[in-house]
């Protein structure tokens, strides 16, 4: 090579390097380093080569997609909802391994090319474990204040092991007003929109610090089929202590018959609806049910499935019958 071409090399190297790096990830780093030498000890043609193979791969690097922001027809815009009962022990305690597992399970599914947006439950319980305090809140003061103190523990806890897979998290506090209010509502779809076009992993919790019967959602579910239809989401997972929805409750009647799929909702879903699934959370089979009409009349699917196995998202993403599935109502 001349000096001229050794500029150009050094030039272009420094200018595509995210591209080079994009290509080794698709075509192997033997192919790259195999042109590379190739050129590289031709002397006379140097130059010549050196144009070829720049168109080569300028051209490889527009018609690779991104895999980190493209997606094809498979991939999907997905709510994930995790409950109170996935997240921590009985004694409010963050249940470390499956958090890990589950950060690890959402990060995999996002690098796949899907949207992912988390509704995280967890913040009250949390902070009862944080202080070590046994006893469960007894009033809307001592429950605000839980809150407070976990929603700091549970973002910490996100964002810690998030980060190891190479993942920014966002997170985003709602009271009912801010989804009332068109001005507000339009402020959080637009935030939504930026944060996902910026890869970007929102996590939404309610505001409970702040909120008051008057602007509380009240339950996660709810807030998550409302992300989904507010989204246009293609599907909604709320992740519970629960496999899905059963004709009764399991826990009291051993003989209870499983319900895998609902293909059009009736009123008489809704009878089926229990109270709460345990001491630390506030959503049940009747909010699920609730949540279930919202997401699948603004068409989104919506799945019920056991929070203590987040391996199976996967299957969830490949077509598998896990859980309960509704199916979005037609039209």
């Amino acid at each position: 090579f001349c000096k001229a071409d050794l500029v150009i090399i050094r030039r272009w190297l420094c200018c595509r390097m995210p591209h080079i790096l994009a290509l080794i990830f698709t075509n192997g780093l033997h192919s790259f380093l195999a042109d590379l030498f190739y050129f590289t000890t031709i002397n006379f043609f140097g130059g010549v080569v050196l144009k070829i193979l720049i168109v080569r791969y300028i051209i490889n690097s527009k018609m690779n997609r991104n895999f980190f922001h493209q997606k094809s027809g498979n991939q999907m815009k997905i709510i994930i909802k995790i409950g109170t009962s996935t997240l921590t022990h009985s004694s409010g305690c963050i249940n470390i391994r499956r958090i890990e597992k589950l950060c690890k399970v959402i990060s995999d599914i996002k690098n796949a090319g899907n949207e992912v947006i988390m509704v995280s439950s967890g913040a009250i319980a949390m902070g009862r474990g944080k202080l070590n305090l046994k006893e469960a809140p007894r009033n809307v003061a001592e429950k605000q204040a839980f809150a407070a103190v976990g929603q700091c523990e549970l973002m910490y806890a996100y964002d810690k092991i998030f980060s190891e897979y190479n993942q920014t998290v966002a997170q985003i506090l709602l009271t009912a007003d801010d989804l009332r209010n068109p001005e507000r509502h339009q402020k959080f779809d637009d935030t939504m929109e930026q944060l996902l076009n910026w890869n970007v992993l929102p996590i939404i919790n309610e505001n409970d610090t702040v909120s008051t019967t008057e602007i509380k959602i009240g339950d996660n579910d709810t807030l998550a089929a409302i992300v989904a239809e507010s989204t246009n989401a293609d599907l909604l997972v709320l992740m519970s202590d629960i496999d899905g929805l059963f004709d009764s409750d399991p826990r009291q009647n051993p003989h209870a018959n499983f319900i895998e799929h609902v293909d059009e909702w009736s009123d008489d879903l809704m009878e089926l609806g229990g109270n709460a699934g345990s001491e630390r959370g506030t959503g049940g089979m009747f909010t699920k049910l609730k949540a279930a009409k919202i997401a699948t009349e603004s068409g989104c699917d919506m799945i019920i499935m056991n929070g203590a196995f987040p391996e199976n998202l996967y299957n969830i993403i490949d077509g598998k019958p896990i859980g309960t599935r509704f199916f979005a109502k037609k039209g």
